[in-house]
């Protein structure tokens, strides 16, 4: 299986010269830690930053410098600060080529819910919906099952939606899925994972067809 920083390295590895990225909450955000040699990207988070680079070093923290997490960042040379009204203009003006999302569920027709669980207190939507409404590429990081070992990749989600048939693409610490009219279509198996485990662990419809390669990372 996966780690989280295993998650993100295949993730990164979708990425093309010159895009503009999103990076969400959670694991979406050690993206940045894995841009692969030659590849040159943008990061933007939406709290108001363009040219976010990895995380930094332990002792060389700037407590004024977050993402959207309120994670501690690095920015790159080059990098601008704004409010987050002209953050949500790029977002919804579609100049965003990538937005890598976490989520709670996710629907075999692309549906996505990550912003609420029913009885807990959030403290708003925050920009999930935007960005789900907006962006025309989508890729969700998450793991595959919940901690009670429920499968996350569902027929139809029980959560709160945030978006509906806007996921593209689904990389778990177990495979790499692709969101298709017919169901969830398995492109790559995590390391030492079996398709028959991917199979256990999918609650939706799962697409198989022909050999199955592990992932390259």
């Amino acid at each position: 299986m996966l780690d989280k920083n295993g998650i993100a390295k295949r993730i990164a590895q979708e990425l093309e010269n010159g895009w503009y990225v999103n990076l969400g909450i959670g694991i979406p955000t050690l993206i940045a830690n894995h841009v692969p040699p030659g590849i040159n990207v943008t990061f933007q988070s939406e709290n108001g930053i363009l040219g976010m680079g990895p995380f930094p070093y332990d002792g060389e923290e700037d407590a004024d410098l977050i993402n959207a997490g309120k994670q501690t960042i690095t920015a790159l040379p080059g990098s601008s600060i704004f409010d987050s009204a002209t953050s949500f203009a790029m977002i919804r003006g579609q100049h965003i080529q990538l937005t890598v999302l976490g989520a709670m569920e996710i629907s075999q027709s692309g549906d996505i819910a990550n912003w609420k669980i029913p009885g807990k207190m959030v403290k708003g939507m925050g920009g999930a919906m935007d960005l789900v409404a907006s962006a025309e590429n989508i890729i969700v990081a998450m793991t595959h099952t919940n901690k009670h070992g429920k499968s996350k990749l569902l027929k139809k989600c029980t959560l709160p939606l945030t978006g509906v048939s806007c996921v593209k693409r689904v990389v778990t610490n177990l495979a790499l899925i692709d969101i298709t009219k017919d169901g969830f279509k398995l492109i790559e198996r995590a390391p030492g994972v079996s398709v028959e485990q991917i199979k256990e662990s999918t609650e939706g419809n799962l697409i198989v067809q022909g050999e199955i390669p592990e992932m390259d990372i």
